[in-house]
């Protein structure tokens, strides 16, 4: 066990500083979204997808992007109608991520529906961007882990845990709960895309985190991972202030996702759940890369920065109360239907 979550924390690192070398390098727009994509596609151990794959999972993106292309038009002109349909798209990408275990599909689906309508809602060329920044990134991610495999493949013993199958209402309702976290965030994005169209990637984290959790441990859980992430983009950003090159960007990116890596597949002995750290490792890149970019344009990034995490907190604080009334409610609702159940075979007895 120790040598394969060894491999798998090596290669996770290595994949992660090379996809955010390479979309730096070769000038990628939105270069942060590359790594941000190893860190979905390794999260679970197993070897990378080969070429059929990666082919059907572009194929895949293509047609969930151009969803999100086709509400451009409704988001402009009928807001409510498209709010409506985003949804209910949510209810249906979450399930598809949360129950049926499609994860990458159920993903660039939430992608489609928010990212890319919130977008074109400004402007169609930066809906452009955004669908071109995430199909370099989709590949570079793949690439990467296709470069670093063979050095420290997969252990043929070991196999990915299954997840206990969930009943009916069981399923819906996690997929209502994570949609109800997403939509405020998607709705705050359409106020200013420009300033919170990062915060619904965070959103989206926090929706699909929540499947893990119960009302009890969301704050440590949610909370906790929330200001990790931003405490380690913190030391990062001071760490690479020392020497502002792609070099060091690359290592310390290398050194940060090692570290969350091991703690992700056991290495080292951890008290969380591996959740707690992928959402860490998100919320670092989510808040380094616009950073990066403020600091290239001659903005003041640590005020950006700041405001971009303040916004962070509060999504999260959100979607820790949306979770315990929402379970608090369930629960009483459950109750209740007991109770009358009860009493009407009492009745009928």
């Amino acid at each position: 066990m120790t040598k394969a979550a060894e491999n798998r924390a090596l290669r996770f690192a290595f994949a992660t500083a090379l996809a955010l070398a390479m979309a730096y390098a070769f000038g990628f727009p939105l270069p942060f979204i590359a790594p941000l994509f190893v860190v979905f596609l390794s999260a679970m151990p197993g070897p990378p997808m080969g070429p059929k794959g990666l082919l059907g999972l572009l194929l895949i993106m293509i047609v969930s992007l151009t969803v999100g292309v086709l509400l451009i038009p409704l988001i402009r002109y009928y807001p409510v109608s498209a709010v409506l349909i985003v949804a209910v798209g949510l209810y249906f990408s979450m399930y598809l991520t949360l129950i049926n275990g499609k994860r990458l599909l159920g993903t660039f689906l939430t992608i489609g529906f928010t990212l890319i309508s919130v977008a074109g809602s400004v402007d169609y060329l930066l809906a452009t961007t955004v669908i071109k920044s995430l199909a370099l990134g989709i590949f570079s991610a793949v690439l990467c882990q296709w470069i670093v495999y063979p050095f420290f493949p997969e252990q043929a013993s070991t196999a990915a845990p299954q997840e206990p199958a969930s009943g009916e209402s069981q399923s819906n309702w996690l997929a209502v709960r994570a949609m109800l976290i997403v939509m405020p965030a998607y709705l705050l994005a359409l106020t200013n895309p420009s300033q919170y169209l990062m915060t619904i990637m965070k959103s989206v984290s926090l929706g699909q985190q929540t499947s893990a959790v119960d009302a009890r441990h969301a704050g440590r859980e949610l909370i906790g991972s929330t200001f990790v992430g931003g405490i380690m983009a913190v030391v990062f950003w001071k760490l690479l202030s020392i020497s502002p090159t792609l070099w060091m960007f690359s290592l310390w990116m290398f050194v940060f996702a090692l570290y969350a890596s091991a703690k992700l597949y056991g290495f080292l002995k951890t008290r969380v759940a591996p959740s707690f750290w992928i959402n860490a490792l998100v919320t670092m890149l989510i808040l380094l890369g616009p950073a990066v970019e403020d600091s290239a344009n001659g903005k003041d990034a640590f005020a950006a920065f700041f405001q971009r995490f303040a916004t962070f907190v509060a999504v999260t604080l959100y979607a820790w109360g949306a979770l315990a009334f929402l379970e608090s409610w369930r629960s009483r609702r459950l109750a209740k239907a007991k109770a009358s159940s009860s009493s009407t075979g009492s009745s009928v007895a």
